[in-house]
């Protein structure tokens, strides 16, 4: 689990960090989230299980994140979503996307952009549109003004040092929405939300269930659990969703 990690560098030049375990398909794809990294719980839980399954299993971490190349502050939605789409380059034959928060939204670019790869999606607490009606949406005047005249506003995290967020952030990212334009999902996908999650709320993964299409698609909401989503019981829910949706 500790080796160390691989780099490719991706068609636009940045250098990304990966972990590839090689075994049977479709491989698992693991996608984090904003300003998160391929070492946390669900990752590292994921590898283990594909292990245990003989499965190939793909964990990275985005420009800007973790062990990759580049600064958080320089890169923006479409940025994480070529990263992801070159990692998947990495691999044969059709995969499973496992995406988590923000990696849920990059997942449904990639089912957007790639749908023939993709043998199965499951996101975790989904966080589609999230620049756009997280943040924006609830920016006042002042914070508004200072991403056109400074350039970045700072937000305070539960996990952390706040968070940067940039206007090339906000406005690139009107480029990647996907509750604005059908969004069809032609293959097996599980929506997984937590009622108790203060990052991401119920009615994102309802509006998410609503507005995609397709013929196989659940929502299985967790009473209690919260955004992280990484105690034993949620983490056997998404094993078990990975193996309903590519068996």
């Amino acid at each position: 689990m500790n080796k160390e990690a691989q780099t490719f560098v991706t068609p636009q030049g940045r250098r990304i960090a990966y972990h590839l375990r090689d075994g049977q398909g479709p491989a698992v794809v693991f996608l984090g989230g904003f300003k998160s990294d391929m070492e946390g719980t669900k990752a590292i839980h994921l590898e283990a299980w594909c292990k245990a399954q003989s499965r190939a299993f793909l964990r990275f971490d985005y420009s800007g994140h973790g062990e990759s190349d580049g600064e958080f502050e320089e890169g923006a939605i479409g940025d994480w979503f070529e990263d992801a789409e070159a990692a998947i380059g990495l691999l044969a034959g059709p995969v499973v996307l496992v995406g988590s928060s923000m990696g849920g939204w990059i997942s449904l670019l990639l089912a957007r952009a790639i749908p023939e790869r993709i043998a199965g999606l499951v996101t975790i607490a989904a966080a589609p549109d999230f620049t756009e009606d997280s943040m924006w949406a609830h920016f006042d005047a002042d914070q508004k003004e200072a991403l056109e005249t400074v350039g970045y506003v700072d937000l305070p995290s539960d996990y952390g040092a706040p968070y940067r967020i940039t206007k090339r952030l906000i406005t690139e990212a009107r480029q990647r929405l996907v509750l604005r334009a059908p969004l069809a999902l032609s293959f097996p996908t599980r929506f997984l939300q937590g009622t108790a999650d203060t990052d991401v709320s119920v009615d994102v993964a309802l509006r998410l269930l609503a507005h995609a299409t397709g013929a196989d698609m659940r929502l299985t909401l967790v009473d209690g659990a919260d955004h992280r989503f990484s105690d034993q019981s949620c983490l056997d829910l998404i094993t078990q969703s990975i193996t309903e949706v590519a068996p």
